[in-house]
């Protein structure tokens, strides 16, 4: 069954992701799914985010018996991209995937959203997608309003 990449709730977006690159996402998704390392909860979850330059970079979660010292796919997967980056700017993403194979669909933690919200424009999409090919998608200003952010440490007027 093929992807519906109709959105849902996401308005006036400048930025346009192609059918074939949510497509591209959701397989590279899916095999970060199969790496990740999860022992003590068996809660894999995958993610694949596509580059301002158009390139796909790709995580999986990585857990800890310290709970606390688990990461998280999304993160995994920015900070590849951060590696990756050979330009002198910073690296920034379009969109991001969320790979699990449970029944619910698993948005991203308190935690990778902050982190996303870091590396990722406000009208930047985020889908979560599961084996059954149901789908949930979000802006990042929508999983987090008024997220704190750079300027929160430099403008102190």
């Amino acid at each position: 069954m093929p992807i519906d990449t109709n959105f849902v709730n996401v308005n006036d977006t400048n930025l346009i992701i192609t059918t074939e690159q949510w497509s591209a996402l959701s397989a590279v998704a899916k095999v970060a799914y199969s790496k990740a390392y999860a022992p003590y909860s068996s809660f894999n979850v995958g993610a694949a985010a596509l580059t301002s330059s158009n390139e796909i970079v790709q995580g999986c979660n990585v857990e800890n018996a310290s709970y606390g010292l688990t990461v998280c796919a999304e993160r995994n997967c920015i900070a590849q991209g951060v590696i990756g980056n050979e330009s002198a700017s910073r690296v920034e993403f379009s969109a991001l995937v969320i790979y699990t194979e449970q029944e619910k669909l698993t948005p991203p933690c308190g935690a990778c959203r902050q982190v996303i919200s870091e590396f990722f424009a406000k009208d930047a999409q985020i889908m979560a997608v599961n084996h059954l090919n149901q789908q949930l998608k979000w802006t990042v200003e929508q999983i987090l309003p008024d997220a704190f952010s750079p300027n929160n440490l430099f403008d102190r007027t």
